[in-house]
């Protein structure tokens, strides 16, 4: 039989997502649903492969999908050591640290896993896309200020160096003959300049930067110091304050960003405020990123679910336009990356990387 479909498994905390793709046509896909009940048999989430790969297995016999018929596999990237961006082959020594959550333990994880199962069992080749251990920052943005405490790389990495090829392909350029600057703005926000295909910085989405929805982003740090101790809040009071009840959240009471437009349509001033107040910080962003490509920016990228937002992306375009262009690319389509990823392999417009090779001890 011909092999001429990629198959994409991107694990979640409750579902397991797949699709079958023949070149850029997505053919089938399905979001497979994982009880809690079931989940909680397993004590780690590695120990959840067999199941979650007999899911995989029985859905493709459903469909029809012969996997004779796979040319190659690709997995969600998980919580690895720090590597360049790029398309990995899995090897057993990524195996190794994504069974022992090296870096922590996610459900994505798995996507390298099981894409290795699959592949080996029709002896064709499993990958990896841009997990979030991407790390392509110059030293100098390592310094934070305090020497007990680093800036890291942690960044929406697939999506981002996605949409970067995606508007080096518009232009009809490579995209290392580019300098970028993207803004993934979804529950976190990331912004990144993105030289020539390397993202050489980025406001870590869970710490610093724009507030977002969920998250307060950047705070007045001796505040933030005194609320620590005030003894009015305890250590996981203050880590939910800074993710999940922060930013809109704190303030509106929503992360629905559709909910707070309609207030302000409504009359609702205080929305309004708070609201252009996180358009303000992630236009500011964009502007400190531009910094860091010294001006040269030849595009400027919105994406991720808030770039839904007209009022937004008006708002936006307004602060920048002084700087480049602006593209939207609203939301964030993870499995096509994935398998653009694994295209770029097949087409020859890169050559796949061995982790091993890559990673930065």
């Amino acid at each position: 039989m011909d092999r001429k479909y990629v198959l994409v498994i991107n694990p979640g905390s409750t579902s397991t997502k797949v699709a079958v793709y023949n070149r850029e046509v997505e053919i089938k896909v399905n979001t497979l649903e994982h009880k809690k009940s079931e989940l909680e048999r397993y004590d780690r989430i590695s120990d959840q492969y067999s199941y979650r790969l007999y899911l995989i297995q029985s859905w493709l016999e459903r469909e029809n999908i012969d996997r004779s018929s796979l040319k190659a596999v690709v997995g969600r990237g998980g919580l690895l050591r720090s590597i360049p961006g790029g398309t990995y082959i899995v090897t057993d020594k990524m195996v190794e640290d994504l069974r022992l959550g090296i870096s922590g333990e996610h459900a994505a994880n798995l996507g390298g896993i099981l894409a290795r199962g699959i592949g080996d069992e029709e002896k064709i080749n499993s990958y990896i896309v841009d997990p979030v251990s991407v790390d392509e920052f110059e030293e100098v943005a390592r310094i934070s200020g305090l020497n007990l405490i680093e800036r890291k790389s942690l960044i929406h990495a697939l999506n981002i160096k996605a949409v970067s090829y995606r508007r080096a392909k518009e232009l009809e350029k490579d995209i290392k003959d580019l300098n970028l600057i993207v803004a993934h703005l979804g529950g976190g926000i990331s912004i990144a300049p993105v030289q020539r295909g390397r993202m050489i910085d980025v406001n870590n989405a869970s710490e610093m930067g724009p507030f977002s929805p969920e998250r307060t982003g950047g705070l007045p740090v001796g505040s933030l110091v005194e609320m620590c101790y005030c003894g009015k809040y305890s250590f996981e009071d203050m880590k939910k304050k800074i993710k999940g009840k922060g930013g809109l959240m704190s303030y509106l009471g929503t992360i629905d960003a559709r909910e707070v437009e309609d207030r302000i349509k409504s009359g609702d001033e205080y929305a309004k405020l708070v609201y252009d107040g996180m358009i303000y910080q992630i236009g500011k962003e964009i502007g400190a990123a531009a910094t860091v490509l010294k001006g040269k920016v030849d595009s400027i990228i919105l994406t991720g679910g808030l770039a839904y937002s007209n009022y937004l992306v008006r708002s936006l375009k307004g602060m920048v336009l002084f700087i480049s262009d602006t593209v939207v690319y609203p939301g964030e389509d993870e499995m096509s990356a994935l398998n653009q990823g694994v295209l770029r392999i097949i087409n020859g417009e890169e050559k796949p990387k061995i982790y091993e090779d890559e990673v930065m001890f």
